[in-house]
């Protein structure tokens, strides 16, 4: 290998590299914002849900920028088999970042008409289905950060809980609604919170999929458990 190849070979992984921890970063910063939804819906603080919802926009801004070093990624060197698969999985990854960060700030708006009105107890799942999610997301970064083929079918696998929990939420809510009609507003808005953040679960595992793609080089198609999922259109 001569000189100048070797100098290219170098630049690209080093880029590659630097593109894999933006994403990790962009990835913490999204399930922060997760955490500190739920934390406003606690504290029934709108000013700081407004902050929540505004600082969604630097998670955008990262997206935009991580698709930008895909580019000069594919301008520095044309890519080939896991190489390639590692470049646009980053495209992927962010984009599914992207999404969670739009969930977190949905949970942050809700949380603003919901502290105008009365408390109910059914909020208290709300905090152990975002316990759950955030979780998943971590692992999912940390598999993605470390190329860690199993660590990834772990979060696959085990998204079943955020939808076990997310159906138990469900329900009990609509049992809240049906035995106190004046409650019907604040479940309401629940509903959809628990919506938004059981879709947070999802995109974990779509970013299971993709570091599972790059590792292993084919698609990780097992069957995976998931409950009877109550319908409710998220925003």
């Amino acid at each position: 290998m001569n000189t100048s190849t070797d100098h290219i070979i170098k630049s690209y992984d080093k880029e590659l590299e630097r593109l894999r921890g933006e994403i990790v970063r962009m990835g913490e910063l999204a399930v922060s914002q997760l955490e500190a939804a739920i934390d406003v819906v606690e504290r029934r603080d709108e000013r700081a849900a407004q902050r929540v919802v505004d600082n969604d926009d630097a998670i955008d801004t990262m997206e935009h920028e991580i698709s930008h070093g895909v580019v000069r990624l594919l301008a520095l060197r044309a890519p080939m088999a896991s190489d390639l698969r590692a470049v646009f999985s980053a495209l992927r990854v962010a984009s599914d970042i992207e999404r969670i960060g739009d969930y977190a700030a949905n949970v942050a708006k809700r949380s603003i008409p919901l502290s105008m009105v009365a408390p109910v107890s059914p909020a208290h799942g709300l905090k152990h289905l975002s316990q759950l999610a955030a979780a998943s997301v971590r692992k999912v970064l940390n598999a993605y950060r470390e190329d860690d083929a199993e660590m990834a079918h772990e979060v696959w696998r085990d998204d079943v809980d955020v939808d076990e929990a997310y159906n138990a939420l469900f329900r009990e809510l609509l049992t809240y609604m049906m035995e106190d009609p004046r409650s019907i507003t604040s479940c309401t808005h629940l509903l959809f919170m628990a919506k938004n953040i059981e879709r947070i679960g999802d995109h974990a595992t779509n970013i299971a999929e993709n570091v599972w793609f790059v590792v292993k080089g084919e698609p990780l198609e097992a069957p995976r458990e998931k409950g009877d999922e109550p319908t409710l259109p998220t925003e």
